[in-house]
């Protein structure tokens, strides 16, 4: 499924009626996710976030837009945040099965139905515009709300979409595609905006002019052409500026990371410090506006995990944790990782899987009449488990007494165990979902000729999936094996018989598993398909009877030591 997220940002951060209203009507959109609606109070701000496929999130920001021309009205608009409209920008972002340019093409869609429907002026921003002169929002919301009245009616500054107007109730627009953009502030120990804004030029990329001599009222240095020359600053996609929040009392570094691959939140973090320290500040902790992506809170945890030369092979959640108390995401308010990480939050919207449930949940759903889960889940489970074990003994191996110059090694194998941990947990869930897909096929219509077509064919792919997920069980298991091997051979030799029990779990989920294989292949028609699937899940088969005794002599002979 193509699934793409949408952040507008609404020119209102104090009325709960009015943002409740505008929320409602986004949320009431059949198959989109109403995932984080962050409000500011000093900015007059509020940032919504919301997700789905395509056609039912523009269809939920047009709802939002509208309802917001009727309610905000921008002439007695007052905020830290720059702004020109009531909706004030409006970006789309791919987040799953769909491109950049599709996603773009889609945020064209969205804008002429605001401008034509609407009557809203309506500017294209960075993948969605062809322009490159109006590519960047700061460009051309220069001059707000209120330099908008004539800005507007230049030749060059012609709206995308709509009139040429900016109307005075609810002003005008931007709708653009573009990536995942990360809104994030760094709280200082001061209350001076100058001092916030030396950090902010220090980090950003555009950085500072160039003045001679004193760098604050200095002579301004310009090219050849009389443009002022610029000292680029630390950091490359990142744009900041210093403000003071009232509500906290403190001066801030606003910065939105225009590429988290290019400047991860945590080294945007890391130079601020840097920047604070050398002029006499103190960087007392962060905020986070709006959604996260999930790897960006990992890689996070593990970057401040590896300065304490501790093992980078934990749980999410422990990464997680390290993330949120390393950069103070928790000063200002509490930080709940299921509402301010994306995928967690879309999380809340699907149904509970089994991995959710309780060992005893699991245990009696197991019991019950119901036929799934069955064997194939809980093949998966031993695998979660054997994985899990062998990955023990690496983070503990990695904190041994007298073994600190090995904390690396073990971090490592540590890490490849949580990534076998992480595939398993998937196949608990879609050995049964691929259950429930063959349920689902079964129960399509057959009354006609087309029909009963259409039914073989969706039974087929149902049934081939079904035996293919148990195979990919198997595989990632045997995978895991190395890591137990290397934990019973080199691992801390006070846990060689955890790795055993990993070992023996690994097997007894491979040999079930390929059971499963077998069950859901007598189903498959397609020969080849067949045969494929089989001579695959019969060499792992042999190759784990051979593991398993191998890694059980092992584990013996060290305990025999």
């Amino acid at each position: 499924m193509q699934i793409i997220e949408c952040v507008p940002n609404f020119s209102e951060g104090n009325d709960p009626e009015i943002l409740r209203q505008i929320c409602d009507c986004i949320a009431a959109t059949e198959g989109v996710m109403l995932l984080n609606t962050d409000p500011g109070k000093a900015t007059n701000r509020t940032v919504v976030t919301f997700a789905g496929p395509p056609q039912q999130v523009i269809d939920a920001a047009f709802a939002g837009i509208k309802m917001a021309a009727a309610l905000i009205d921008m002439s007695k608009h007052k905020g830290e945040h720059p702004r020109m409209g009531a909706t004030d920008v409006c970006p789309l972002i791919p987040v799953s099965g769909i491109s950049m340019e599709e996603t773009a093409a889609w945020a064209v869609k969205l804008a002429k139905r605001v401008g034509e429907e609407l009557g809203i002026a309506v500017y294209l921003y960075e993948a969605a515009q062809a322009k490159p002169e109006r590519k960047n929002l700061s460009i051309i919301r220069e001059g707000e709300y209120e330099g908008f009245f004539e800005k507007i009616k230049k030749p060059e500054w012609k709206p995308d979409f709509g009139p040429a107007v900016h109307h005075s109730k609810y002003g005008s627009t931007v709708i653009g595609a573009r990536d995942f953009l990360i809104a994030y502030n760094v709280n200082l120990n001061t209350t001076s905006v100058r001092r916030a804004n030396s950090v902010a030029f220090d980090v950003r990329e555009a950085g500072r002019v160039k003045r001679e001599g004193n760098p604050v009222t200095g002579k301004i240095v310009n090219d050849a052409q009389g443009n002022p020359v610029s000292v680029p600053g630390e950091l490359k996609a990142v744009k900041g500026i210093g403000w003071f929040i009232k509500e906290y009392g403190i001066a801030q570094v606003s910065m939105n990371l225009t590429n988290m691959h290019v400047t991860p939140i945590h080294m945007a973090f890391e130079a601020c410090c840097r920047s604070a320290e050398r002029r006499g500040m103190r960087v007392t902790g962060s905020e986070l506006v709006g959604l996260i992506p999930l790897q960006c809170m990992l890689d996070a945890g593990k970057y401040f995990l590896q300065k304490q030369q501790r093992s980078l092979g934990v749980s999410h959640e422990e990464l997680i944790h390290i993330a949120v108390k390393s950069m103070g995401l928790d000063e200002l308010s509490p930080f709940h990782p299921k509402e301010r990480i994306i995928e967690y939050a879309m999380e809340k919207h699907a149904p509970a899987g089994l991995i959710e449930m309780s060992v005893k949940a699991f245990a009696m759903e197991t019991a019950s009449e119901s036929p799934a889960p069955g064997g194939g889940s809980v093949a998966a489970l031993c695998g979660v488990m054997g994985a899990s074990l062998a990955t023990m003994v690496a983070n503990l191996s990695s904190h041994k007494k007298g073994w600190d110059d090995r904390w690396e090694e073990f971090s490592k194998d540590a890490e490849k165990g949580q990534a076998l941990i992480q595939e398993l947990l998937f196949l608990v869930d879609e050995d049964t979902r691929s259950f429930n897909h063959i349920m689902d096929a079964m129960g399509l219509p057959k009354k006609t000729e087309a029909e009963q077509a259409a039914r073989k064919r969706a039974m087929q792919e149902a049934t081939l999936y079904a035996a293919s997920v148990p195979l990919r069980v198997m595989e990632t298991a045997y995978k895991a094996y190395a890591l137990a091997e290397a934990m019973i051979t080199r691992g801390n030799p006070n846990s060689v018989t955890d790795a055993g029990v990993g070992a023996l779990c690994l097997h007894t989920c491979i040999m079930g598993a390929w059971l499963n294989v077998q069950i859901n292949l007598k189903g498959v028609e397609n020969a080849a398909q067949r045969e494929e699937v089989f001579a695959r899940g019969k060499a792992l088969s042999e190759e784990s009877t051979v593991q398993s005794v191998k890694l059980w002599q092992l584990t013996e002979k060290v305990l025999k030591a």
